[in-house]
């Protein structure tokens, strides 16, 4: 079951760097920067109007995505969409949600309020068609379920994977309906409402496993994007 509420709050808007990485990402994965393009972090600066801190934890993500990457007298490049690394991330993510999804309804100790708020504010941001929101108001959701089963490894597991980033190249790319992403939120919320360890455990590993078959979708979209052109 799920508990009382704790770790409450509104969905956090996104830091400059987060800003900037999804700008990049949007650019890479849809092809407008090509592979073995250099990012030089003083051109992007100026573009967005910041200092090159920001830039540089921005192209650290990207390279952490496989994205990115950084070479001795080159500098920072982009690199081609990596299908497999993608799914590889789905597949353990499906995994530690899993887990923590057991281990938060057996102590009772994710807060219904909490959930129910960043699907609230998904709901909220897919009615002005606000991508980047609804992402933000995912991640939220579940960070809250990993962070409320009180293990720190498998918090810094998750972590790892970078679920903003990867969030956002499953918004931006397959551009799915945002009223269809706030409502299998909130069919999650409502399975743990129920009190249902089991069926909430599988509902939370099918909801991540649903999103392993993103690359082979952004490959189709990418063609037929680069045959539009």
């Amino acid at each position: 079951m799920i508990g009382g509420s704790h770790l409450g709050g509104r969905t956090p808007k996104p830091t400059l760097s987060a800003q900037i990485r999804d700008a990049l990402l949007q650019r890479i994965v849809t092809g407008e920067l090509n592979d073995g393009e250099r990012l030089v972090e003083t051109r992007i600066a100026a573009e967005f109007g910041t200092s090159q801190a920001p830039v540089r934890e921005a192209l650290r993500e990207l390279e952490g995505l496989s994205l990115v990457q950084s070479r001795p007298r080159h500098g920072r490049t982009v690199v081609s969409f990596a299908e497999q690394t993608i799914r590889e991330a789905y597949i353990v993510r499906s995994a530690l949600e899993e887990a923590a999804t057991r281990l938060c309804m057996l102590r009772g100790s994710a807060s219904p309020v909490v959930l129910a708020d960043a699907v609230a504010d998904m709901s909220r941001c897919a009615e002005r068609e606000d991508r980047a929101g609804v992402g933000r108001a995912s991640v939220a959701f579940h960070r809250h379920i990993v962070e409320a089963c009180d293990n720190r490894l498998l918090q810094r597991a998750w972590e790892s994977l970078q679920i903003e980033a990867r969030t956002s190249i499953a918004l931006l790319v397959l551009a799915p309906a945002l009223a269809d992403v706030a409502a299998e939120h909130q069919e999650l919320l409502d399975v743990m409402l129920t009190g249902d360890v089991e069926a909430s455990c599988r509902h939370a590993r099918e909801h991540q496993l649903a999103y392993a078959e993103l690359p082979h979708q952004v490959k189709a979209h990418l063609e037929t994007a680069a045959s539009a052109r």
